[in-house]
């Protein structure tokens, strides 16, 4: 058996959670999160016939936000529910079968199953077990299957993102995608689990962060636990069924520095760097008292 897994703590924590898990006050939802508020980050409906208007709020929501939900993007509803419930299979799986696919001790290798992440900070550890992309999970669940299929439709939504992104910046509408890889742009796929956490006023699932890929897309359950830090406050995130949660990686904003930097003659220089900035959200992601949540992470 390999490392202890926090779904197996999770079943014999009642009242209380091993101090491990405990966060420090200064990260404590229970203390830092503004009660009886939710965000509304920008909300862009993809199928709307009017591109130009689409294209100007996907730049707007990247420069001054960092984060936003798409609607009506062409994804079946159908296609996110059977991910989603191939990745609550794995997890439901017993521990023998899903410590087949757990990451080697000491590897370096993100992919497999697991639970540490992070560099544990003091000692304190983040309330979630995970399975990375790459690793095929038993073919019972379906796993495989759901994944391609999800992902085939996901190109298209990732099309259009970088498109707007190079059209906001005065740049020719491929230049991003190629930037980032271009028609070998890697997908990695991660299901983070949240088991049912007895104290998750004291917890976090993961810690307060932003993305390192060029763009991160995020499908959380209906269980309330995606966050956001706005104007220094920490605010739940408004659930809109079957969203799609886009955030804007730190590669993708060191390349708008970049591309500044090299377009100082045409004046591009000031609105690249106004990308970068103090308005971009972090993000942390909590567990639930009464249930267990997962998501579906894309990073690209």
């Amino acid at each position: 058996m390999g490392a202890e897994r926090v779904q197996d703590i999770a079943k014999s924590s009642k009242e209380t959670i091993p101090d491990a898990f405990i966060r420090l006050e200064t990260e404590q939802p229970g203390i830092t999160t503004v009660h009886g508020a939710v965000l509304e980050v920008p909300t862009i409906d993809y199928s709307d016939p009017d591109e130009e208007k689409v294209l100007s709020a996907i730049e707007d929501a990247a420069r001054n936000w960092g984060m936003f939900q798409i609607v009506n993007h062409e994804i079946p509803s159908e296609a996110i529910a059977k991910l989603q419930a191939a990745g609550k299979g794995f997890f439901e799986l017993s521990q023998e079968e899903k410590e087949v696919y757990a990451k080697p001790s000491g590897s370096k290798s993100m992919e497999g199953y697991g639970t540490a992440l992070q560099k544990e900070v003091e000692g304190k550890k983040a309330w979630v077990d995970h399975l990375f992309h790459k690793i095929w999970p038993p073919s019972a669940i379906n796993y495989r299957e759901a994944n391609e299929e999800y992902a085939n439709h996901l190109h298209g939504v990732v099309d259009k993102l970088f498109k707007s992104l190079s059209l906001g910046l005065g740049l020719e509408g491929h230049e991003l995608k190629e930037a980032a890889g271009g028609d070998n742009l890697e997908y990695l796929l991660k299901i983070n689990y949240y088991p049912p956490c007895p104290r998750p006023d004291l917890a976090l699932g993961v810690v307060a962060h932003t993305d390192m890929s060029t763009i991160t897309i995020l499908v959380p359950n209906d269980v309330q636990g995606l966050q956001a830090s706005r104007d220094g406050h920490w605010y739940d995130v408004k659930y809109i069924p079957n969203a799609l949660v886009i955030h804007i990686g730190d590669q993708i904003e060191l390349w708008y520095l970049n591309i500044g930097s090299q377009k100082d003659d045409q004046g591009a220089t000031s609105a690249l760097l106004d990308l970068v900035t103090e308005n971009h959200v972090a993000s942390t992601h909590l567990a639930n008292r009464a249930t267990s949540r997962s998501e579906i992470v894309y990073s690209i």
